[in-house]
């Protein structure tokens, strides 16, 4: 845990040169999905909405989700510090030249492939809004507008940071294969998230 909170601590430090857009993501996406497991648990027993069994359901998803993700904020760091500590190694000879580049690409490959994992996250936790809009308490609806809003900011961010690298992959079936991932992921999440947009201002205009 105090990895996770030194990671996030770390976005929050102007002067760190070495922790930004994928570790803040994560925490965004993790603060959505925290917030996605409050609105669940805010609905539960109450009359006229769905059985409680299913906002239980929510509620345990999203807090694993919400663990998930403040984790994959520090695992995204430590990518980082892998693909820095690859370029510093030696290059004198052509043995060292060959060692130096396999690291690299292999950090470069975990560098991509974290921030990936986190994007997919992300978007289970707007599947987990999706499913809370159908029913739920409305006087949380501000609280599950954020976790939309959070979760998408987090997805887009995550999902940057998989492109970034993807340049330095010299592997094109594993480059191309991260990409057909990203983009299925991305895809759904726009669709989910126009529909939760939508589901929340007819809740405003009721209310």
């Amino acid at each position: 845990m105090q990895e996770n909170i030194n990671a996030f601590l770390r976005v929050l430090d102007a002067t760190d040169n070495s922790t930004g857009g994928g570790t803040a993501s994560s925490v965004a996406g993790a603060m959505a999905a925290g917030l996605t497991a409050m609105v669940a648990r805010l609905s539960m027993d109450k009359k006229d909405l769905a059985p409680t069994r299913i906002y239980q359901s929510i509620a345990e998803e999203a807090e694993i989700l919400s663990t998930e993700l403040f984790k994959g904020g520090q695992e995204d760091a430590a990518a980082f510090d892998l693909v820095t500590t690859a370029y510093k190694m030696p290059k004198d000879t052509a043995a060292d030249k060959d060692a130096r580049t396999r690291a690299i690409q292999k950090a470069m490959v975990h560098a991509a492939e974290v921030p990936l994992s986190n994007a997919g996250r992300c978007k289970r936790v707007l599947d987990l809004c999706q499913r809370l809009k159908e029913s739920f308490n409305t006087n949380a609806a501000s609280d599950l507008e954020c976790a939309v809003y959070l979760a998408t900011a987090g997805m887009k961010g995550c999902a940057a940071n998989v492109r970034i690298n993807l340049p330095y992959i010299k592997d094109r079936r594993v480059c191309k294969d991260i990409e057909n991932r990203l983009e299925l992921i991305e895809t759904n999440t726009n669709f989910e998230y126009r529909n939760s947009k939508q589901i929340l201002k007819t809740e405003f205009s009721n209310g």
